[in-house]
């Protein structure tokens, strides 16, 4: 008996996030750990993932490859500016970002 299964993951890397947004998905920001400021910058830890109109979730990893290593990563941000650098690079015009353990921030593109 020669049967192939495919598992579909629910994760996705930066290429197929920003595919997802753009067929228009949310793209949802989750703070892991309250940030802190040193200086002028702030420092905590964020995660991002994209939610389809079905409910859908997808969280984004830092390489789709590494699947037959089993050494799938969630992509973790580490500051502020990385995820508002992220965001635009994506294609949005604006970033907001949750400030508290536990929130969520959420994103859609808006076509012109």
């Amino acid at each position: 008996m020669n049967q192939t299964t495919e598992l579909e993951l629910n994760v996705t890397t930066e290429q197929g996030l920003r595919a997802l947004a753009e067929e228009g998905h949310t793209v949802e920001v989750l703070c892991k750990a309250d940030p802190e400021r040193k200086g002028p910058s702030w420092y905590g830890l964020w995660i991002m993932r994209t939610v389809g109109n079905d409910g859908q979730e997808k969280i984004l990893v830092t390489a789709r490859t590494r699947v037959t290593q089993n050494a799938i990563r969630v992509r973790e941000f580490k500051t502020a500016t990385g995820v508002i650098s992220f965001l635009v690079g994506i294609g949005f015009a604006q970033a907001s970002i949750p400030m508290k353990n536990g929130e969520t921030t959420s994103h859609r593109l808006v076509s012109d």
